[in-house]
């Protein structure tokens, strides 16, 4: 488990330095009463604690079995993430599932820890970049480019992310479709299926028209 935590940990030091290397500020642990340029504003100083810039939760283990499992650090969990321009997420992936086509707004770097996944993306020529990862193993995916994780062995699999952004956001491409208010007559226009077929992926993902 240290090479991965090592991994993630040595990304997040070198971005953040980069990123912060021109503050003004030591940092600026999110007041979440009022908005600022690094998403929210900033605490009073005398008023912050070590566990502004300490979060927990990922050391909760996973009890379901069926479906995946995603924990997202982020500066609404975190509040001494505000402007550091980092993000860290665990995931948990059960025998056969996975995390169907995604993109976000910002670089992502996967660490396997535990188990064994198919993680891939796809660039702007529609070239599919894609590899059998074991625990220790990591991928880089970069920003914005529409990538999947599948756990293809045998048992439980867990990995630890990290973004290039405090809130790194995320759009399901099959939610993006068929889970929203887009009318089926131009989701049929713009995805070249039938009518039959848009109706019953707009079922199963809750879109409505």
């Amino acid at each position: 488990m240290f090479l991965p935590v090592f991994s993630i940990f040595t990304i997040l030091i070198s971005h953040t330095y980069y990123s912060s290397a021109n503050s003004v500020f030591d940092f600026c642990v999110a007041d979440f009463s009022h908005s600022g340029p690094g998403g929210y504003g900033c605490k009073d100083p005398t008023t912050v604690t070590v566990d502004n810039f300490v979060y927990s939760g990922l050391a909760i283990p996973n009890n379901n079995t069926t479906k995946v499992d995603n924990i997202i650090v982020d500066t609404n969990k975190l509040p001494g993430l505000n402007g550091m321009g980092v993000t860290m997420a665990r995931a948990y992936f059960p025998v056969g599932t996975g995390d169907p086509v995604h993109t976000h707004r910002v670089s992502e770097a996967v660490v396997v820890n535990q188990g064994t996944l198919l993680i891939g993306f796809i660039d702007s020529n529609n070239t599919a970049y894609y590899k059998t990862l074991n625990a220790g193993e990591m991928m880089i995916i970069p920003h914005t480019f529409m990538h999947f994780i599948i756990n293809v062995g045998s048992t439980p699999a867990i990995a630890y992310g990290a973004f290039g952004s405090e809130i790194p956001g995320k759009q399901s491409i099959n939610n993006a479709f068929y889970g929203g208010n887009l009318p089926s007559d131009l989701v049929e226009k713009i995805t070249l299926l039938d009518s039959p077929q848009v109706h019953n992926f707009k079922k199963r993902f809750g879109g409505t028209n």
